[in-house]
């Protein structure tokens, strides 16, 4: 299973077992094709969230206020029902500040610092918000399904999320929850591999 998890991207299910995990201050709504989804969201999370939406600071707001602000935002940029997700994706193209403007010199805002995404190696970078948030849509939609299939066994849900999505070591993890047969996790951990992937053609994620 590919690991979608990587970095700071954290499921929203408190009973998975992540270390050094920043306590949540914000739930995010995402439209996700014809559905919305639930993501929490760090101080950290939330200031980069701000700044690739490109708001004004919330001093003078309360938390509250602020979330709501944030996601009338975010509504307003991507969750509206029209949202093209492929023409998001390649919004920047042929737009780049390096561009010349054609009909209006005199209104010409050159950077000759900025380059054209073709130019760059990775023109990821251009939309390195949107991939983030994409990325953790994903581990929010395999952490739902992974603990809808195993339900009835929560450790080896825990055990395989914390080891297979966030590559927590085996030892740490078995240490954090009191276990000192290493085994055991790994036992876990291979039943709940195989357990997913007999499911893994029914699932509806």
């Amino acid at each position: 299973m590919t690991n979608s998890c990587k970095g700071n991207i954290n499921c929203k299910y408190p009973h998975v077992i992540i270390t050094d995990r920043k306590e949540p201050t914000m739930l995010l709504k995402i439209r996700y094709d014809q559905e919305f989804q639930f993501i929490n969201l760090n101080s950290e999370e939330k200031k980069q969230l701000m700044l690739s939406l490109s708001l004004d600071d919330c001093k003078e707001l309360s938390e509250e206020e602020c979330d709501k602000y944030i996601q009338t935002e975010f509504d307003n940029q991507f969750n509206k029902p029209e949202y093209n997700s492929w023409h998001k994706f390649y919004r920047h193209r042929g737009y780049s500040k390096s561009q010349l403007d054609d009909y209006d010199n005199s209104h010409d805002t050159i950077d000759i610092n900025v380059p054209f995404m073709d130019e760059v190696m990775d023109d990821r970078v251009f939309y390195k918000g949107e991939i983030e948030i994409t990325e953790r849509m994903e581990c929010e939609y395999i952490c739902n399904w992974i603990l809808k299939v195993l339900s009835k066994k929560p450790k080896w849900a825990d055990a395989f999320i914390s080891v297979r999505m966030y590559n927590i070591p085996i030892k740490k993890y078995a240490s954090n929850i009191g276990i000192s047969d290493t085994s055991i996790i790994s036992k876990w951990i291979k039943r709940a591999s195989s357990k997913l992937q007999k499911n893994y053609k029914n699932r509806h994620i």
